[in-house]
């Protein structure tokens, strides 16, 4: 079969005046002369994919990593939607978009899901790959895709026959091109006979006269969704739509995102959460490749096996086999194994602690060494303000300030700072960082080592996260604190992050805390939980640890969900409300786990 080579030259990472170019001087062509490498004007290497022997020599001698070569099947040039530049990302094929139907996109993060989502909201126009020649028009973009939904749906967007509403990935923008009162811009954007019931729905009335620029995170998050559901428009395109929600508002998101769906209406979202997603979506498209070097576009599947696929890393209809190992889910919730005699438990005692209008009580707990304990609960009921008690960074009402011999705490918002993130990495692990174990174990599972020489200033949100909470589990402590872990992070990366989770703390015996709201990690992670009830904003409650088989029932029953498990690959998968599975469990009390 011949080979499409597919060369990528990462511009941040490219410094020519200091490495010499290896990449030519070393490229067995060019000693050929033959020039298959050579220095643009700019400043900066251009690979000729067609004259690449594909040998790997260029990236292997890069001393910033910044080249990438990748040979695919030659038949995938014809699916060439959109390229960025010369030896840039390219994204190969599109989801389409159905009447009466929410399409879900799942895939790495810089797989090129963002991109597709952009074409379809006509933000950016798909140029085939062709760099040099004039823009192409949307309509002949649109017969590339003859016989297609695609096709249909992109000839009504050329030509000014679909309304569409796009809702951005970045939400913490918002406030940089958005000025006024929440009211105000609710009122520009959304019909009049949705008004009413989009406030209500997003639980945004007592918002409408705060302004944009002060809100949180969730609070964000919700306008920027009810704003988008809002408008009289046909087509709605939804990216990432459960960053900085609790998982109450998830659901509820979700419940309004699917009741929005009629036969008029062609939906597509975005998300990480595979709870949500599943929830949500009728269809998914599986993107996969090598992030920021090329994606490819596979499906539509049917909701469960799409996600399946995803999970399993192999895609049947295409032979393909996109990651090495699947990803697995315990069936069971696993025993408290820890509590055996003499193991020594991390106390906290009966305390409050107020802020203004709101108080938090925390009811006296244990831990025991080696347990990771999950923490659920809504937004605003006082979880961030139990870690910052234990991590002593607050004092209680009662004048107790926690302290253990080390500790080492992940904030919520990590923030930035003037530093390199090998620097950073290497301060945090000390010797350790220098091992092959820890390249292994960090390093590659978290995909680190592409940015090890950026300074954390200039990193995405997600690159941050990632940074963070290897150097909060770089370090050697004895208990570890992670506020919300997963923000940002794709399926793949929330996975590896469970598994070190669960790793560093039996390996050193330590005491772990997990704020979290994706059910997925809490369920790869945890070995008991803690639920926080109570009413957001005024008070909370966080409840004594308990094993997951009761934590998560007293949480789910609150929250009115039931889950039941995949047969093949043991995720819980959320019942649609009303079926008769959900009021089969609601009746035995069983809402995560079935009884033993």
């Amino acid at each position: 079969m011949a080979t499409l080579r597919v060369a990528v030259l990462d511009r941040e990472k490219c410094d020519s005046r200091k490495c010499g170019i290896p990449c030519i001087r070393f490229c067995p062509p060019v000693r050929n002369e033959i020039e298959a490498i050579k220095m643009g004007g700019d400043g900066y290497p251009i690979i000729v994919e067609p004259l690449c022997i594909g040998c790997g020599i260029c990236s292997n001698k890069c001393p910033f990593n910044a080249i990438s070569i990748v040979n695919l099947p030659q038949e995938l040039a014809e699916d060439l939607v959109h390229q960025y530049g010369v030896n840039a990302f390219r994204l190969y094929r599109l989801p389409h978009l159905e009447r009466n139907t929410i399409i879900g996109l799942i895939g790495k993060n810089g797989i090129g899901k963002t991109t597709a989502t952009q074409i379809l909201a006509g933000q950016l126009k798909p140029n085939l790959g062709r760099l040099d020649s004039p823009e192409v028009d949307l309509i002949e973009v649109a017969r590339y895709f003859r016989g297609s939904l695609i096709q249909e749906y992109l000839t009504l967007l050329s030509q000014g026959m679909v309304k569409v509403s796009y809702k951005p990935q970045y939400i913490d923008k918002i406030p940089k091109v958005v000025k006024g009162k929440v009211g105000e811009l609710l009122r520009k954007v959304v019909s009049p006979g949705k008004l009413h019931e989009i406030i209500e729905l997003f639980e945004l009335s007592h918002l409408l006269d705060r302004d944009v620029s002060v809100l949180s995170g969730g609070e964000l998050q919700r306008l920027a969704i009810a704003a988008c559901i809002g408008r009289d428009a046909d087509a709605f395109l939804i990216d990432e739509p459960s960053a900085y929600l609790d998982i109450k508002q998830r659901f509820r998101m979700a419940s309004v995102i699917r009741s929005s769906c009629n036969e008029d209406s062609r939906i597509l979202v975005v998300d990480h959460d595979l709870a949500v997603l599943d929830y949500l979506a009728d269809k998914i498209f599986v993107l996969y490749g090598k992030p920021s070097v090329y994606g490819i576009v596979s499906g539509p599947f049917n909701i469960r096996e799409g996600i399946n696929i995803f999970l399993q890393g192999y895609i049947p209809s295409e032979n393909v086999k996109f990651r090495r190992d699947k990803i697995i889910f315990q069936v069971r919730p696993p025993s408290s194994e820890f509590e055996v005699e003499g193991s020594e438990p991390l106390y906290w005692p009966n305390m409050s602690k107020t802020y203004g209008d709101f108080r938090l009580e925390v009811r006296e707990g244990k831990a025991y060494r080696g347990e990771v304990i999950g923490i659920v609960g809504a937004n605003g009921i006082g979880k961030t303000t139990f870690i910052k008690l234990l991590a002593g960074l607050e004092e209680s009402d009662e004048g107790f300030k926690l302290s253990y011999k080390s500790i080492s705490y992940k904030p919520q918002y990590p923030v930035p700072r003037d530093i390199l993130v090998e620097q950073a990495l290497r301060e945090a692990a000390g010797k350790y960082f220098d091992s092959d174990l820890y390249r292994e174990e960090i390093i590659e599972p978290l995909r680190i080592g592409e940015i090890l020489d950026r300074n954390l200033l200039e990193l995405s949100g997600g690159e941050l996260q990632k940074v963070v909470i290897a150097e909060a589990l770089s370090r050697d402590a004895e208990v570890y604190l992670l506020d919300e872990p997963s923000a940002y992070l794709d399926v793949e990366e929330r996975y590896a992050i469970s598994k070190i989770l669960k790793r560093i703390t039996r390996e050193k015996k330590a005491y772990t805390f997990l704020v979290e709201h994706d059910l997925m990690v809490l369920d790869f992670s945890s070995s008991k939980l803690m639920v926080f009830t109570g009413e957001p904003g005024r008070y909370g409650v966080a409840n004594p640890p308990v094993d997951l088989h009761t934590g998560f029932n007293q949480f789910l029953k609150e929250m009115n969900i039931t889950f039941r498990r995949d047969p093949e690959t043991g995720r819980p998968r959320a019942n649609k409300p009303g079926s008769q599975l959900d009021r089969i469990q609601k009746e035995l009390g069983e809402y995560y786990y079935l009884a033993a």
